[in-house]
């Protein structure tokens, strides 16, 4: 459990980026700040679960989850699913 526990940061870092993201939609129009910030945070929410991924991957596989990294938004954003 202790190394789910270090998820957290990162379990955070999601839900504060969905609450901002939340607030911005709930905006009558966006300006284009928020269509912009709104796409960094698309791009920043994709990083973070894939990070996630490889923590649970690496954690399942008896390796250690602090070996998992931030990729680079060209690479997360080029998965097909």
């Amino acid at each position: 459990m202790e190394d789910v526990e270090k998820d957290q940061p990162v379990l955070g870092h999601i839900q504060r980026l969905a609450e901002e993201e939340h607030r911005l939609y709930g905006h009558s129009t966006l300006s284009e700040q928020d269509t912009k910030r709104l796409d960094k945070i698309r791009v920043e929410l994709d990083q973070c679960w894939d990070l996630l991924r490889q923590r649970r991957a690496l954690r399942d596989a008896g390796q250690d989850p602090s070996q998992a990294h931030v990729r680079p938004a060209d690479v997360v954003e080029s998965y097909e699913g």
